[in-house]
């Protein structure tokens, strides 16, 4: 094994306990095996998928969206330490139908979700299986590497299964304005040209201005319903919708407004989605997709748009704390008075 001593160290964790709070223990520095490498974790940013781990405790340490350097390298790797990158969430197999063809984020014998079933980003060190290691650019700051992963990845991906049903889509819908949210905002601007009209909804002020800033139009739902706001722009309907809320009426008010040949894509998590199956669906031949996560091969394709738009980009990120800030920095968060909140270390 090249690198650091491991199991001799021992390194100060946050240990989720439940009801939103956040206490710190120890653990040894644990050892990459066959095909590991150690990653000094350099930052992990907040997401919505933690809202389990902060109000019902875990037994791992939360963390999928981690960025870092290889500190460590297990018998069998090809990574030299000191490589900076990230960590792709799910530790897909390689070998199965799915991942022979490309589909890592469908992987039917997944070994490892970093941060739900394994250790993840919010300790100093984690071990990761190599492949799903990506090396960054040397001089993309950790902080917004992480960017890489649920903002650019899970946003361009619900983009991209869009464009599969329908390749000309001139307006956007997405619904929610929270980090991804405004991911798939800035993901349609990237991969559809930043003159595509994107629509955006939220009760949240602070949110909906961001959004605004970023080329959105927003929608408050909370004094406007979607279909004014499209009225006042000069829009009947949209081509794409993007549900990021993972709530019922989201999606049903994504769906009165779709274009004919208009897909809806699900991104989050949550309630269900009740249709009518002729004129919901058949007679203006909607698409209703799902879209979960995003394809490894996917960070390689957004590492030049990062590289690229890294100013626009970087206005998602709103919060920066340390880890010892880290329980701040949920109770923040989960208020919604944020973007992307990121704790580095």
């Amino acid at each position: 094994m090249n690198g650091i001593i491991q199991g001799r160290q021992t390194m100060a964790i946050p240990v989720f306990k439940g009801n939103g709070k956040i206490e710190y223990g120890e653990m040894s520095v644990p050892v990459p095996g066959e095909g590991q490498l150690l990653i000094q974790v350099k930052a992990n940013a907040l997401c919505g998928s933690d809202r389990g781990q902060f109000y019902d405790g875990s037994s791992v340490t939360p963390g999928h969206e981690a960025s870092g350097i290889v500190a460590a390298a297990g018998p069998g790797t090809h990574t030299a330490i000191g490589t900076p990158g990230v960590v792709f969430l799910m530790d897909f197999c390689g070998a199965c139908r799915s991942c022979l063809q490309g589909f890592t984020n469908q992987c039917l014998r997944k070994r490892a979700d970093y941060g739900f079933s394994h250790h993840g980003g919010y300790n100093p060190y984690m071990v990761v299986n190599e492949n799903v290691f990506f090396a960054i650019d040397g001089v993309i700051p950790f902080t917004e590497a992480t960017m890489l992963l649920d903002i650019m990845g899970t946003g361009g991906h619900a983009i991209k299964r869009a464009r599969l049903v329908h390749q000309d889509i001139q307006s956007v819908l997405v619904v929610g304005a929270g980090p991804i949210g405004l991911g798939v905002l800035a993901m349609a601007k990237i991969l559809l040209g930043f003159h595509m009209p994107v629509f955006i909804t939220d009760f949240v002020p602070y949110r909906l201005e961001l959004a605004e800033k970023m080329g959105a139009i927003p929608v408050n739902l909370a004094n406007q319903t979607i279909k004014k706001a499209l009225e006042d722009a000069g829009y009947s309907d949209v081509d794409a919708a993007i549900d990021t809320s993972g709530k019922t009426a989201g999606r049903h008010g994504a769906l009165e407004v779709l274009a004919r040949r208009g897909a809806l894509v699900c991104v989050g998590h949550g309630q269900e989605l009740n249709l009518k199956v002729s004129s919901d669906l058949i007679a203006p031949e909607h698409s209703v997709l799902g879209s979960e996560y995003f394809q490894y091969q996917e960070i390689a394709e957004n590492h030049p748009l990062l590289l690229q738009h890294l100013p626009y980009l970087r206005q998602i990120i709103t919060h920066r704390f340390g880890i010892d800030r880290i329980q701040e920095a949920y109770e923040l968060f989960f208020q919604g008075d944020t973007g992307k909140v990121v704790i580095e270390q």
